[in-house]
């Protein structure tokens, strides 16, 4: 009996890795960003260096593969939520639609945002 391939391995795998980033890289900034720098514990970075920084194009890529992964991650985390926590797994089909094009909606904003940077 022939299996048929699914893009299920691929769709977790992409939440694990989005899983990651939300737990190690979102906190630090949220740190850096929310706490440390305006509460003046850390110098900020000066705007002209916050530029140059995020016109670096790895800088670019970086920041856009990590908004993919959030969104894949979101997306894969709210359509279990609905199918286990609502009990809606006989809309299955709209589900995975609206989760799946949110991110790749979310997706080519973020692209279409990070690449508009100065």
């Amino acid at each position: 009996m022939a299996r048929r391939a699914t893009v299920e391995p691929l769709l977790w795998i992409l939440f694990s890795a989005g899983g990651v980033v939300a737990a190690l890289v979102i906190p630090v900034l949220l740190l850096l960003f929310g706490l440390a720098f305006p509460l003046g514990w850390l110098s900020p970075p000066s705007h002209a260096h916050m530029l140059a920084v995020l016109g670096h194009p790895l800088a670019r890529v970086t920041i856009f593969v990590s908004c993919t992964l959030l969104l894949f991650h979101w997306a894969h985390r709210f359509r279990y939520t609905l199918y286990d926590g609502l009990q809606i797994k006989h809309l299955n089909e709209l589900i995975v639609v609206l989760c799946y094009g949110g991110v790749l909606v979310g997706t080519i904003a973020a692209g279409y945002l990070v690449w508009q940077l100065p």
